[in-house]
């Protein structure tokens, strides 16, 4: 069973973060913190497999929060959650270390997805950011019309 760690400053949202947690028969076992501070005092005596964490919490905020637990657990993943459009966050979080993101208005299921593809040591963006990502990437990178990229 792998532990995980769920970090929201809303109670509501970490009940029912943890409610989809354990009905998705992920095999998981879920703590959880209400802040930063008390997420990193977590992160650094207990084992965790994946820290699930909202961006936007009082008191540093999950940048932060981020940027101190993977000072301590480099290794750890950490799954940004956030209301914030991928569009404002998602680089920026990936750029700091997290190994995906995840909107708030996601469904439960993507949500899961995210948590097995980060759990088995992948990255997660949604499709729409990865395709996003792809076009900016075609046009940084133009094909010829011979389809072959030069360097």
């Amino acid at each position: 069973m792998q532990r995980i760690l769920v970090v929201d400053d809303h109670a509501i949202v970490r009940k029912g973060l943890i409610k989809i947690l354990k009905e998705s028969d992920a095999g998981i076992s879920v703590d959880e913190a209400g802040h930063g501070q008390e997420a990193l005092a977590l992160v650094l005596q207990t084992s965790y497999a994946l820290v699930l964490m909202d961006i936007s919490m009082p008191g540093g905020g999950g940048f932060g929060v981020l940027k101190e637990i993977k000072r301590h657990r480099p290794r750890l993943p950490v799954l940004m959650l956030s209301m914030h459009p991928e569009e404002e966050y998602a680089l920026r979080a990936l750029r700091a270390g997290a190994s995906g993101y995840v909107t708030k208005d996601s469904a439960a299921e993507e949500l899961v997805g995210a948590i097995r593809k980060v759990l088995s040591g992948g990255r997660y963006v949604s499709s729409s950011l990865a395709e996003k990502l792809a076009f900016e990437m075609d046009a940084d990178f133009p094909l010829p019309v011979g389809g072959t990229p030069t360097p």
